[in-house]
């Protein structure tokens, strides 16, 4: 069955085209079929592909390991110091 494609020119930096080129030697397929591969690999497994900013700051602070423990100790980290820089402004040391 054949497959349709679409030619296209892209804009690359010289770094990525480097690299595409190293995956496509790995892998023993032209630059194009590395390319497909990537971007199919990408839409389906890359969580941060959304549309929806509530997924996506999820899969941000999944790929923060940011436990509820966590960032229960930052919150009150972040509120001690703002508390003591409240009141060193107050106290007319600010």
């Amino acid at each position: 069955m054949a497959v349709t494609t679409i030619k296209s020119t892209y804009s690359l930096d010289v770094a990525t085209v480097a690299t595409l080129e190293e995956i496509a030697r790995r892998w023993g397929v032209p630059k194009s079929e590395a390319l497909r591969r990537a971007i199919r690999a990408a839409a389906q497994n890359d969580p941060e592909i959304t549309s929806d900013p509530l997924q996506a700051f999820s899969a941000l602070q999944r790929s923060l390991g940011l436990s509820k423990s966590k960032a229960n100790a930052w919150n009150r980290r972040i509120r001690a110091e703002r508390r003591a820089a409240d009141s060193g402004t107050k106290s007319g040391n600010g």
